[in-house]
């Protein structure tokens, strides 16, 4: 029996069969962990979920923040992008099974045995693992109510880039999810930025890495997606970059948690 974490699969279909092939995944006794983008930009986002949902016993996730933009066009809230490739799901007859279970995931799981918290995109500095879990309910009580109508038109943006207790409404909402499925650079004081998405090193000089702001919180592992550019290399101590940029070409990889082996496979998507 083995524990496994899979960062952004982004609808690379074949891909993430061959690295489950590889880990030889047994549903009957392993557990799967997603860490968000299960769709979008690759050639088979419906294939994918598929997959997830005959296994769902067995495989749980985070969502990303290309999973919320697909529930967003969904719900009729947000337009497509032209970049988008998610269209499979949304022409198919498995739509809405897919739309209710992406709805019921949250944006933390904190896996107490492994002392391991797992997020799409990050972690701030001043939240503790408890924390986390509350403020990912509050988004996911939402998303299963009848304001996440609200929720998908107002998630987009970049404000408020900074956290306090006092937030609410959208805004709380909004910076919750941004810190969560979008965050990469923090300025010094721990604000969000969240235009740069460059490889850490050609940062302006006022940027830094979430993960290199020590957190006095939280000392467990944090494994996260989301951040391609980073080659799954962040050297620091505790923390876990498992998007290798598949989608791109690269590798797509596992992280097994009873000894966090990395395990990769070639991109097999043309």
């Amino acid at each position: 029996m083995s524990t496994y974490v899979i960062g952004d699969i982004q609808g690379c279909y074949q891909s993430f069969q061959k690295l489950l092939n590889k880990i030889k995944f047994n549903p009957v006794y392993d557990q799967l962990y997603l860490a968000g983008d299960l769709v979008n930009r690759g050639p088979d986002s419906l294939a994918t979920m598929l997959y997830i949902l005959e296994h769902k016993n067995s495989i749980k996730c985070v969502l990303g923040n290309h999973d919320l933009h697909f529930l967003a066009v969904a719900h009729y809230c947000q337009p497509a992008h032209h970049k988008d490739t998610f269209h499979d799901i949304l022409d198919s007859t498995y739509r809405d099974r897919i739309v209710r279970w992406l709805s019921q995931q949250p944006l933390a799981i904190h896996l107490q045995p492994f002392n391991s918290l797992i997020v799409h995109a990050g972690l701030p500095y001043f939240w503790s693992a408890k924390q986390a879990i509350s403020y990912s309910n509050e988004v996911s009580q939402v998303l299963q109510s009848s304001s996440r109508y609200q929720y998908y038109v107002s998630m987009y943006g970049n404000r408020p880039n900074q956290w306090s207790n006092e937030l609410a409404g959208v805004d709380r909402l909004r910076y919750i999810t941004n810190a969560f499925t979008r965050m990469r650079f923090c300025r010094h004081d721990g604000s969000l930025e969240l235009k740069t998405k460059c490889a850490v090193g050609r940062q302006p000089e006022h940027l830094l890495p979430w993960y290199q702001i020590a957190n006095q919180h939280y000392q467990g592992n944090v494994i996260f997606g989301h951040w391609a550019a980073l080659q799954g290399r962040v050297n620091q101590d505790k923390r876990h970059a498992i998007d290798t940029g598949c989608v791109w070409g690269a590798k797509l990889t596992a992280l097994r948690l009873e000894d966090y082996r990395r395990i990769s496979v070639n991109s097999a998507e043309e």
